[in-house]
């Protein structure tokens, strides 16, 4: 059977799997062991192209199974064949997915078979399946897998690590995906449950390579389906691009991780899809992103939350060295800090509910049908009716004349701030930070669609554009960084008087560097301006 699976997958916090398991246990459920082992090249080709291959024992049946990354954070390619109740273990077979998508796919990983395959890793897991009908317009069938149990890799040998696995899993059978997003939210909301994008193929591959920590996930450019997108999948393609660098970001952090660049990189993300949400909204009438307000204060709390832990970190490694060249009295600024010590960790930032139900209510948005409208706030609980009469996305065209007039506006109050930067107050040049990172951010994210539609563009002037900005980026940039530093030392003459020196000579250095950014702002004038029309 081939089919273009969609659904959740969260993490479930020790503490709640008894409430969780209690819950699912509401309706009738069907308790299954399941046995697997994944398959791979020696040099991990699969793995590298986002493909899993497994033989798995459910119950007393065994399924070879193939499984492939879709268009967005919801969508996988999936093909199962039925192998019988046969006692051994069957040998694995790619042939036999062939004929299918995902098959196809495999096969020229494999080069038909011509290169060989590896046992790489099992899994032990005891699954609970219930099948829920989530009721109102738009309805869905969902089903609702939990999963406990482990990933083994190296197993019977003195190299065996293990990794346990403890998640609940929402499959949409049939219906309406916002059904799926209501159910999935009001579950993840009732027992602190967070989005996780770590598949047990890939905790068994964590567990082969030792590896604890991933490298962050960084921005790429949205991948449009059609070379002429209307309102609808422009925003749904930009929106899973945000997503597609903050989900594994966020589930990295969620589970525990630390990682500097990984929370760098999901603030990143969260600004680009705070842009795509403000900059796109009439993309769309219909989609529920006019109104951005549920969505907002979330994604601000979050932004800020995270911000305050890493940038007080980043702002003293970087302005430790200046001040000790310049002579300044070595100490900690961050010693004696209580707002600092009783802040929220990474983790609780992530998992805070709030955070997650915009998440999730996002990435259902980007796996919409066209006749499927998203939640305006994020905090409904049952999918949006929508109806005959209901306003249609705005056309290819249309999209690309409001894009060209928002770019245009963008780019003109960024040669208007560059003006007058030094006269500003320090909250306006920081709004002018913020629009110029705008600015930025919808150059990169539409960019594709005016290389693509016109005949005869020149396909660098994107590129040349964003390179134009780069060096007003990097001076707002780098005074922000000394206006925050400036801030935190001004906080830490209350605990200790040497962070005055500090104070001066940040201060000392404020005059030359908004003189700095606004010479770097004026060069933005001249900039070729790749949307306008030849």
């Amino acid at each position: 059977m081939a089919a273009m699976e969609i659904e959740f997958k969260f993490c479930i916090p020790a503490g709640r799997l008894k409430a969780v398991e209690a819950a699912l246990r509401r309706g009738t459920v069907v308790r299954t062991r399941l046995q697997a082992r994944y398959f791979d090249t020696a040099d991990q080709q699969l793995a590298a192209h986002g493909m899993v291959l497994r033989l798995r024992k459910e119950g007393r049946r065994w399924v070879q199974t193939v499984k492939a990354t879709g268009d967005n954070a919801l969508h996988r390619l999936e093909h199962n064949v039925d192998l019988g109740a046969a006692g051994a273990a069957p040998g694995i077979d790619p042939l036999r997915h062939l004929g299918t998508p995902v098959g196809e796919r495999l096969a020229r990983l494999l080069a038909d078979g011509a290169v060989p395959l590896v046992e790489r890793q099992s899994t032990d897991i005891v699954r609970l399946t219930r099948d829920v009908r989530v009721t109102g317009p738009g309805g869905a069938v969902v089903e609702m897998a939990l999963d406990v149990g482990k990933v083994v890799a190296h197993a019977g040998t003195p190299e065996q690590r293990e990794s346990p696995v403890c998640e609940l899993e929402l499959e949409l059978k049939r219906g309406d995906v916002q059904g799926l997003v209501s159910l999935a939210r009001r579950w993840s909301q009732q027992h602190g449950l967070w989005f996780s994008t770590v598949s047990k193929a890939e905790r068994g591959a964590r567990l082969l390579a030792a590896q604890d920590c991933v490298p962050a996930i960084k921005a790429e450019a949205p991948r449009f389906a059609v070379q002429h997108p209307d309102g609808r999948a422009i925003q749904q393609a930009v929106i899973a691009s945000c997503l597609a660098q903050m989900l594994p970001n966020a589930s990295e952090i969620a589970a525990g991780s630390t990682d500097e660049e990984q929370v760098h990189q999901l603030r990143i993300g969260i600004r680009r899809l705070r842009t795509a949400l403000r900059e796109l909204a009439g993309l769309d009438a219909a989609s529920g992103l006019l109104d951005a307000s549920g969505w907002e204060p979330p994604l601000i709390d979050a932004f800020r939350a995270l911000g305050a832990l890493r940038d007080r970190e980043q702002v003293v490694k970087l302005a430790q060295p200046q001040l000790r060249d310049a002579g300044a009295p070595d100490f900690d600024p961050l010693a004696g800090d209580d707002a600092a010590a009783h802040a929220p960790s990474p983790g609780d930032v992530v998992r805070a509910p709030a955070f997650q139900n915009v998440l999730v209510s996002l990435i259902g948005f980007t796996a919409a049908g066209p006749e499927e409208a998203a939640p305006a706030s994020g905090t409904q609980e049952e999918a949006v009716e929508t109806t005959p009469s209901a306003p249609r996305p705005m056309s290819a065209d249309a999209a690309r004349r409001l894009l060209r007039k928002r770019l245009q506006q963008l780019h003109k109050l960024a040669v208007r701030d560059g003006a007058r930067f030094e006269a500003l107050d320090t909250e306006s040049q920081h709004r002018v930070r913020k629009r110029l990172k705008r600015l930025r951010y919808l150059a990169e994210f539409v960019a594709p669609l005016f290389e693509a539609q016109d005949k005869g563009r020149d396909k660098d002037a994107a590129e040349r554009y964003l390179k134009a900005l780069r060096p007003a980026q990097d001076a707002l940039g780098e005074f922000n960084d000394e206006a925050v530093a400036l801030a935190l030392y001004r906080e830490a003459t209350a605990r200790d008087a040497r962070a005055w020196f500090a104070v001066g000579w940040f201060s000392a250095r404020h005059a030359a560097g908004a003189k700095a950014c606004r010479k770097a702002l004026e060069k933005i004038e001249g900039a070729q301006r790749f949307w306008k029309k030849n």
